[in-house]
């Protein structure tokens, strides 16, 4: 992590990033766009694991990042979980709950293998 100066580098965020954008082109439109509670849940759990990236990043150890990358993994599979309830109540097709989901288990595997690296270094290593 040491060549990595901003959290906008971190493919993570990324992939996150795209992951918010595809969420909210989801919601602007349709049935969904009506449904103000789960709308706004699935969209916030998007930008929840966008957000706790960069929050993470500024942490000054890799085991408070570690933590924040958990939470952020945490929000996708929430993403993941609401996407089920749109699709379930049809407010979306397969094709975009496929589409999307994927974007989120790109993100989650990405998530998963970052927290994995940081949680292998020594815990009392400041990052900065």
């Amino acid at each position: 992590m040491g060549s990595i100066k901003r959290f906008e580098e971190i493919i993570a965020w990324q992939k996150a990033r795209a992951l918010v954008n595809e969420v909210y082109r989801m919601c602007a439109t349709g049935r969904l766009n009506r449904d103000f509670g789960l709308r706004d849940q699935i969209c916030r759990a998007s930008v929840s694991t966008m957000t706790n990236i960069a929050e993470g990043f500024g942490r000054k150890t890799d085991g408070d990042f570690a933590h924040f990358l958990d939470v952020a993994r945490g929000s996708a599979l929430e993403v993941e979980s609401l996407l089920y309830v749109a699709r379930d109540l049809e407010y979306i097709q397969q094709a975009e709950f496929e589409k999307i989901y994927q974007l989120s288990e790109e993100t989650i595997s990405l998530l998963s293998g970052l927290t994995s690296y940081l949680r292998k270094q020594p815990m009392a290593n400041a990052r900065r």
